[in-house]
């Protein structure tokens, strides 16, 4: 899982993650390297009972706050599968300069790849009640509206703000706990 000193310790409770691009490069300004993202989440939905209570991707990083079985487990797998579908992409693109960088800020001890994708660890934080719940949701909604990207959360197109706010996402968000 990294070597942060955050780890999942109620592994089936729903927790507040943060994925980071390798040396918070701008990876997710196509609109294929996102959708990447998308269909990997709900492929995990569907298929390995993800409960994805939020979410917002922006250019470096993403938020997720997600509930699954082993989520350990699951987070690395989800991290593994879209750092290789990101890195193919990237090379069927020929994006040169950002395979390179991925490259340059690989950690030495990675020596098992070419590129690094992902920087290590996701900064878990488990979410003990509602009250943090909806916390952690208000944080990542208004993550773009902060940085300026938008003026009200549900504009941000890859936030779960959309579906919070009675709009079609782009993805499904588990909405039972209201």
């Amino acid at each position: 899982m990294g070597r942060s000193r955050y780890s999942i310790h109620e592994e089936q409770a729903p927790h507040f993650l943060t994925c980071t691009v390798i040396n918070w490069m701008p990876l997710f300004t196509r609109p294929q390297t996102v959708e990447i993202i998308l269909n990997a989440l709900r492929y995990r939905q569907e298929n390995n009972g993800w409960k994805l209570y939020g979410y917002v991707i922006l250019e470096n990083h993403l938020h997720l706050i997600v509930q699954a079985e082993n989520l350990t487990s699951e987070l690395a797998h989800f991290k593994s599968y879209t750092a290789r579908q990101l890195i193919d992409y990237l090379k069927a693109c020929d994006a040169q300069r950002l395979l390179k960088q991925m490259a340059f800020f690989r950690k030495a001890h990675k020596q098992d790849r070419d590129y690094q994708c992902w920087e290590e660890g996701s900064h878990p934080q488990l979410i003990q009640n509602e009250q943090i719940l909806r916390q952690k949701l208000d944080y990542i909604h208004f993550n773009p509206v902060k940085r300026g990207y938008v003026d009200e959360p549900e504009h941000w197109r890859y936030s779960s703000a959309r579906n919070y706010a009675g709009l079609t996402g782009v993805c499904a968000v588990y909405k039972d706990w209201l």
